[in-house]
């Protein structure tokens, strides 16, 4: 799964200054320096103090990596609206929920979520537990049309799994120049599992691949 490792440039907030210098002191490598000042902010409320501090443990930037206190801070931003925490939540929650007999049904929440905040990559991960039945009620058509959301808007990890179903999914009309074109621009956008499942197609549906 593929997490948002996201820190904001410029911030508007109330602790603006502190908040720039600790991702100038990260950037620069000041890794510590940088985490002391998030969590300064981010015990006063700051979100996206509170965002920064998970995805220092997270990484294990200049402290030993801790996913425990990573979903603790990830939680608070997340609470507070922040897409990019909300969406890193729901995937630390759906990477234990073999362990945890709600982790499925908490990532699933946090999804919906990062959807509502416009995550694109939310859709995707969304769309996978519902192809599956984690969390939720297996649903091949609803994983569909939340696969194709994100494919629309450019998710190529999304591109490939509606082309998959558009060429062979169960329940769904079968579409092959759809396929297609989302195997390509996946292809293009650096997806290289694309290009089996094109030449997959090409030999099935020789037609459609005529360029």
């Amino acid at each position: 799964m593929k997490y948002l490792f996201i820190f904001i440039i410029a911030t508007l907030s109330l602790f603006a200054n502190e908040f720039n210098q600790a991702v100038e002191d990260y950037n620069n490598g000041g890794y510590i320096k940088a985490l002391n000042t998030f969590y300064s902010l981010a015990k006063k409320g700051d979100a996206k103090a509170q965002f920064n501090v998970g995805l220092i443990y997270a990484n294990g930037k200049g402290v030993q990596k801790d996913l425990t206190k990573a979903r603790k801070w990830y939680e608070k931003a997340a609470k507070q609206d922040n897409g990019p925490a909300q969406y890193n939540l729901a995937q630390l929650y759906h990477a234990a929920g073999e362990s945890d007999p709600h982790g499925y049904e908490k990532a699933r929440y946090w999804y919906e979520k990062a959807v509502e905040a416009g995550i694109m990559q939310a859709y995707n991960n969304l769309a996978a537990l519902y192809i599956e039945g984690k969390g939720v009620q297996k649903d091949q058509q609803k994983a569909f049309e939340l696969f194709q959301e994100a494919a629309k808007k450019g998710d190529p990890s999304a591109q490939v799994n509606v082309a998959v179903l558009y060429a062979w999914g169960e329940d769904i009309t079968h579409d092959k120049m759809k396929a297609y074109d989302n195997f390509k621009k996946a292809l293009i956008a650096g997806k290289s599992e694309a290009s089996g499942y094109l030449d997959k197609l090409c030999k099935e549906s020789a037609w459609v691949c005529q360029d």
